[in-house]
């Protein structure tokens, strides 16, 4: 089951599902497949009415948004956003990394009906981020890796409010509150599990308070959807108001689940468009604009809002990052992939045409920054391991 945990193997297995997905879409059979996950596998008498793909967007998909969430806190509580000294260079990078994308978008579908899908390029897979990163980046210090998990984390928490507050519609209060019910029930419930340490000298099971937790978890993910708020929300607050050493026991747990089936089933489905048959200058101009959005702007608006950033928060953090350092972790936030596919698919609900259009320009633009992450990835790397190499500031031995 480690190998699951790898941030190595989930990249991998992540881009395998996508290609998979997309090649299958266009094959001769593609279209049943398609039909397929448009299938209703409906439970009217919960009054639930999902198809087969939604049933993973909204329902698994929470699952790793759980993961997200709980991983978030830790970062804010005890980790490397736990002080706003920390957290200021990455926010403002990160900042910069969600407005110039959104811009760009924005500068592509002016005046367009599509013009709605800015958040789309906005978002960073910091799964597949921290998989380049080890794949290609072995000597690269563990202070500009710190700094990527923080901006990445930071990336996530904005891309969590955009879907609260963008994509949802006719909320209904008396689900909402509801839901809040249970999920500060989840958390109560959460702080009586013990250490595991003292698992084995208690008395009493764990395994009562663990249904219980279950059963509260589903009827939260129940109400949030029946709220109109998207349904993996009840995921992320389900992550944030869980106990921290439970909360991590349990990513523990869910981690290769995660990894290893939700993301590859999420990125199989969610790639699984047919290519468009039509002229490269008849392409929506969503389509260009996630294409250069995600790569392109990312690079720019983490570059300037970094370099921006260091020069007030340098004597707050001590943050020794270079103009080298601040393109690398641009190309890398550039791939955005699980969030991205998951806001093209909420942006374009009602333009199938559209939604499909986006879907390979999420592939696309994520392609390329990969691509271009991982050669920002290895230069830098190498020049890590040469500085190493002659006893050099900023080796992978320095702090």
């Amino acid at each position: 089951m480690n190998i699951l945990r790898s941030e190595r193997w989930a990249a991998v297995l992540l881009l395998i599902a996508a290609v998979l997905g997309l090649v299958l879409a266009n094959m001769p059979f593609g279209s049943a497949l398609v039909d397929a996950l448009d299938a209703h596998l409906d439970l009217p008498w919960l009054g639930l009415d999902l198809s087969a793909g939604h049933w993973i967007s909204d329902g698994l998909l929470a699952v790793f948004f759980f993961i997200v969430a709980v991983e978030l806190k830790r970062e804010l509580v005890i980790g490397e956003l736990n002080s706003p000294s920390k957290a200021l260079l990455p926010a403002i990078a990160a900042l910069g990394g969600v407005i110039v994308p959104a811009l760009i978008y924005v500068a592509f579908t002016a005046g367009t009906d599509v013009v709605d899908g800015w958040p789309i390029p906005t978002a960073t897979d910091i799964a597949f981020a921290l998989g380049v990163l080890a794949v290609f980046g072995r000597f690269i210090p563990t202070r500009v890796r710190v700094f990527l998990l923080a901006l990445a984390v930071l990336d996530d928490l904005i891309a969590i409010l955009i879907i609260a507050f963008f994509f949802t519609a006719d909320a209904s209060m008396a689900f909402i509150g509801l839901g809040a019910i249970t999920i500060a029930l989840f958390g109560a419930v959460s702080r009586m599990l013990k250490p595991r340490s003292a698992w084995i000298l208690s008395r009493r099971p764990q395994w009562p308070i663990m249904a219980v937790l279950w059963v509260l978890a589903a009827l939260s993910w129940y109400f949030i959807y029946q709220s109109g708020v998207h349904a993996t929300i009840a995921g992320v607050a389900l992550g944030f108001v869980m106990a921290r050493r439970p909360g991590g026991r349990a990513v523990h747990g869910l981690e290769p689940v995660s990894n290893g089936v939700i993301l590859p089933l999420f990125a199989l489905t969610a790639a699984m468009v047919p290519i468009p048959q039509v002229a490269v200058s008849d392409l929506s101009p969503a389509f260009w604009g996630i294409v250069v959005g995600l790569p392109v702007g990312k690079i720019v608006g983490i570059l300037l809002a970094g370099g921006i950033g260091m020069l007030f928060a340098r004597h707050r953090t001590g943050a020794a990052l270079t103009v080298g350092d601040l393109v690398m972790v641009g190309a890398l936030g550039g791939i955005g992939f699980t969030v991205s596919l998951l806001m093209n698919e909420l942006a374009f609900a009602g333009n199938p045409e559209v939604a499909d259009e986006g879907t390979l320009a999420v592939l696309l633009g994520s392609g390329i920054a990969i691509v271009f992450a991982g050669i920002a990835v290895t230069v830098r790397s190498r020049q890590y391991r040469a500085k190493g190499a002659l006893g050099g500031p900023g080796g992978p031995f320095s702090r």
